[in-house]
């Protein structure tokens, strides 16, 4: 494995997703600083990259607290320029309206907003100086249409979204590739699976390829930081092939 004197940050680090992205970099070069509110549960992705001969540095990480993700991207920043940002804090909710409490909403807001906004913030200060990064966040179909018990959870991400689009502009003249990645899709994790019983019967996962493994996102991402910054996207759209949309 070919080293990079450079660091890719995955904020929401999770057993899925936030686990294949690090992968990913990791296997590219990458020193990776992976972040979860809970690090303990990093200690099997930790062994899965070491073993591998790649770098990692776990901690444990409230996104929504100022402090800590300025602590988390200055370390990582130190230990290898930071290169790449991940966002990936899922808030995935489901409530009525009648049903969706104000700690409820606040909390999907702080989640899959304004944290997103923290992390973006200081990764751009970051990077600003030495003229280049990458800085990504995760979407969902959420962050495009408003569903039925999804208020809480489609607020919060079309504010990202707008936080997203925002750096962007403000940043893509300054050689810093900020993109949306919308997931249009249920990721294959136990939890979808569940659900996708729970909500469709006994066939629903007749079709495997109807759910997207998290190894994809991880794909597309990668996709993105290698794109030529004169034809960099801010936004791109992924579904299984089966998808309705």
């Amino acid at each position: 494995m070919s080293k990079r004197n450079a660091t890719a940050a995955v904020i929401g680090a999770g057993d899925f997703i936030g686990a294949e992205i690090a992968k990913k970099f990791a296997a590219e070069g990458f020193s990776i600083f992976a972040g979860r509110r809970n690090g303990d549960k990093l200690a099997p992705l930790v062994q899965e990259i070491e073993a591998a001969g790649g770098d990692i540095h776990a901690r444990s990480l409230d996104a929504r607290k100022e402090d800590e993700v300025i602590a988390f991207l200055n370390d990582a920043d130190k230990h290898a320029p930071l290169e790449v940002c991940i966002f990936n804090v899922g808030a995935n909710v489901n409530f009525p309206i009648l049903d969706t409490t104000e700690r409820v909403f606040r909390k999907v807001w702080e989640m899959a907003c304004y944290s997103g906004f923290l992390a973006g913030r200081e990764a751009a200060r970051l990077m600003l100086p030495r003229g280049g990064g990458n800085i990504f966040f995760t979407g969902a179909t959420a962050s495009l249409r408003g569903g039925s018990g999804y208020a809480a959870f489609a607020s919060a991400k079309f504010g990202l979204r707008a936080v997203a689009q925002a750096m962007a502009r403000e940043l893509g003249p300054k050689n810093i590739h900020v993109a949306h990645l919308v997931i249009d899709s249920g990721v294959d994790t136990e939890w979808v699976r569940q659900r996708r019983l729970e909500a469709l019967g006994p066939n629903a996962l007749d079709n495997p390829d109807l759910l997207m493994p998290p190894s994809s996102v991880a794909n597309a991402y990668w996709q993105l930081y290698q794109q030529p910054k004169s034809a960099w996207t801010f936004e791109i759209e992924i579904r299984p092939f089966g998808e309705k949309w």
